[in-house]
């Protein structure tokens, strides 16, 4: 078996980049969306999400 992968899942709210990664690290995706949020307000959040929802593939195009 390789090594575990993120991939974004599409029944997510807006990319599926916070179900996803909540699914990696076996965290609430809410909480996750609250950080992107809080890290929006400092600059950072909306470039990691978009960095993230670009790179990253969807579970079922691999």
């Amino acid at each position: 078996m390789g090594p575990r992968r993120i991939y974004k899942k599409r029944n997510g709210k807006l990319c599926g980049v916070c179900a996803g990664i909540g699914e990696y690290f076996n965290i609430d995706p809410v909480i996750l969306r609250i950080l992107f949020v809080v890290f929006a307000f400092a600059g950072a959040g909306i470039l990691a999400y978009l960095i993230c929802a670009i790179i990253m593939p969807y579970e079922d195009m691999v």
